[in-house]
């Protein structure tokens, strides 16, 4: 049974941090581009960062020099350390799998930021 499993979400405060995690099960980790989306109220799904089994990443202009992607082929996981968040950083975070004809999504984990 194919899935991804997120956590890590919560509220923190602007200028916290958190980090999210995202567990793979039933897939060939390796064959796969990882990746972490996001989903804000009232907004379109957008990339925050994505990265391949060799490492390459691709990272979204709004998270450049705040998060940061890694993943651990044996443990089957992608991570997100998010730093300096901002309110409008608030939205549900989804963790991404995709590979040739193929395009995988968990359930997603909630970040609220808010003072």
């Amino acid at each position: 049974q194919v899935q991804l499993v997120e956590s890590g979400g919560g509220l923190v405060q602007p200028g916290g941090s958190l980090n999210l995690s995202c567990v793979a099960s039933g897939i060939i980790f390796r064959d796969y581009v990882m990746g972490w989306y996001r989903q804000r109220p009232g907004k379109s799904r957008e990339l925050v960062e994505s990265m391949t089994a060799t490492g390459s990443v691709n990272t979204a202009n709004f998270a450049k020099g705040r998060f940061a992607i890694g993943r651990d082929n044996g443990k089957s996981t992608v991570y997100l350390q998010m730093a300096n968040l901002k309110p409008d950083d608030t939205g549900v975070y989804l963790c991404n799998a995709r590979t040739w004809g193929e395009d995988l999504w968990g359930q997603g984990t909630q970040v609220t930021i808010s003072s």
